[in-house]
């Protein structure tokens, strides 16, 4: 996140306009004096560092820190209450120079707590912008009053949420496109021409970017840290073992906020090497920052696939790769990337243990829910959407109450050894059935382990009778619900592998008794 502009403002600030007090109201208005002996200086925006006017802020801000008021200001048209909330904003929150300069949506300091002085006496809140916004917008210049101003300000405003409504429309409209060719291309897949596999890597670039814009967002880092089984899991298995980090170099594959690279940081790591594609990774640079933590952990933003690390080979693999039904995102294909490329023989990758595993599940409200819904819609039979419906495989969090079997591993995974290939498999197996009922769902979870050298393992489990996790579990609706008996094997077989067109969704053949379902995750 990064822009570089150059600063400088022509008026003298050395008088000073209104601050605006800590009641944030238009009566708190005072004038504030000069001060004779200057004894009040103007503290930058990103570091300690205090100047004798605003301007020589500005200057430094630009030279030192790469950020450019001046074409902020033109850029986001901040009128006097703009600029004062921006400052505030700056002092408030301290984001970096490269993070402001970046955002193109709407700003983050529009909020009316941003008018509230935080620095008391701060003489970049008393500078007078109205030469740099007259500079900017010509119509003020010729004579308009500042409501005409405004006006125009509200009129672009408005003009750029068109745009952007119109934008977002657009994109809405071909995510279902790319959704409706991803199904079309499953279910027809007998002959593609070299048309279509032309299409096809298009779609599968698009549905990359969308993969990698969606752990951009801040939502989808708290949801993972808030779960405390993930999170306390990774952070007891680091804590407790701190032997296996000690002076060693780590690599923490799609490092998010950087949370498993400062835990293996404290553990006494030499050096941590933290990678991601998304655009989170500068939130996590400012996080290494405040926790003083940057001689340790270096981040790099990128593919690890594409990326050059600062060392040769690692002694340590961390990430938490794990996907819906383990294996939906395929993040374990770049986890292997890295281990064949930068880990040190003897060295270790983690989690190192995993396991898939399916249940029986009589669950008659949500197969209702998701089936028999369709049967009467409001007076009108609309059972023809099942067909639609059921090869969506759905992520929920089970009742445990509805399990009608014991679990059955289906597949081991040895992160040390395991290919990219051996990720499509298929597998027999055999659940045997604890109670009398119809059995409307197969239901997948997954189980995680923390075992090589450790002197405390750890593990956790995504299943229906362990503590909640934002996995949940996968389910696969049958169709019509088979009868099963206490006592019964219950015997299928199962196939996972990798959508072609999008390689981070599964494709899941299902077959059970007499019927046999193919589910798409995605």
């Amino acid at each position: 996140m990064n822009s570089r502009i150059a600063a400088s403002f022509g008026e003298d600030a050395s008088v000073a306009e209104p601050c605006l007090s800590d009641s944030g109201s238009d009566d708190a208005w005072e004038e504030v004096e000069e001060d004779p002996e200057g004894s009040l200086q103007a503290r930058c925006l990103f570091c300690d560092r205090f100047f004798n006017s605003p301007e020589h802020v500005f200057d430094h801000c630009s030279s030192d820190h790469k950020f450019n008021i001046e074409m902020v200001i033109h850029k986001y048209r901040l009128d006097s209450y703009g600029y004062i909330k921006l400052v505030n904003f700056i002092r408030m929150e301290k984001p970096t120079a490269d993070c402001l300069i970046s955002i193109n949506a709407a700003v983050p300091w529009e909020e009316e707590k941003y008018l509230k002085p935080v620095l008391e006496d701060d003489l970049l809140l008393q500078y007078d912008i109205d030469d740099v916004v007259d500079s900017s917008n010509t119509s003020c210049s010729n004579g308009l009053t500042e409501a005409s101003s405004l006006l125009e300000q509200l009129k672009f405003a408005e003009h750029r949420a068109d745009l952007a409504e119109a934008a977002l429309a657009r994109a809405q409209e071909d995510l279902h496109k790319m959704k409706q060719f991803a199904q079309d291309f499953v279910m027809n897949a007998e002959v593609r021409s070299n048309s279509t596999a032309s299409a096809i890597a298009e779609l599968q670039e698009n549905e990359e970017t969308v993969y990698f814009s969606s752990y951009g967002h801040y939502g989808i880092h708290e949801e993972m840290i808030k779960d405390k089984v993930r999170t306390e899991s990774y952070r007891d298995f680091i804590y407790h073992n701190p032997h296996i980090f000690k002076d060693k170099i780590v690599l923490d594959v799609g490092c998010g906020t950087g949370i498993l690279s400062m835990f293996a940081a404290k553990a006494g790591a030499k050096k941590v090497v933290g990678v991601d594609q998304s655009e989170i990774i500068y939130q996590a640079m400012d996080i290494i920052r405040l926790n003083r933590l940057e001689n340790t952990i270096s981040l790099i933003k990128g593919r690890i696939e594409e990326v050059d690390l600062p060392v040769e080979t690692v002694d340590v693999i961390i990430s938490e790769w794990m996907g819906y039904f383990l294996l939906f995102e395929s993040m374990l294909d770049s986890v292997i990337y890295a281990r064949n490329k930068y880990l040190a023989k003897g060295g270790s990758v983690y989690p190192d243990m995993c396991s898939i595993s399916l249940v029986a599940v009589g669950d008659f409200n949500k197969h209702a829910e998701r089936l028999a819904f369709w049967d009467d819609v409001y007076g009108f039979n609309m059972s023809c959407m099942k067909k639609a419906v059921i090869p969506e495989a759905v992520v929920e969090v089970l009742d445990s109450d509805t399990l009608l079997s014991e679990g059955c591993v289906i597949k081991w995974i040895d992160c040390h050894v395991v290919s990219v290939s051996e990720l499509d498999f298929t597998s027999e197996f055999t659940l045997t059935v604890t109670k009398t009922s119809l059995c409307t769902a197969i239901v997948g979870y997954f189980d995680i382990y923390f075992e090589k050298n450790c002197n405390q393992k750890i593990l956790f489990s995504t299943g229906p009778c362990d503590a909640r996790t934002h996995w949940k579990q996968t389910l696969f609706f049958l169709e019509n619900p088979v009868h099963v008996e206490k006592g019964e094997d219950l015997k299928g077989k199962i196939t996972v592998r990798k959508n072609r067109k999008d390689p981070r969704s599964l494709i899941i053949t299902l077959s059970i008794k007499d019927m046999q379902q193919t589910y798409s995750l995605q």
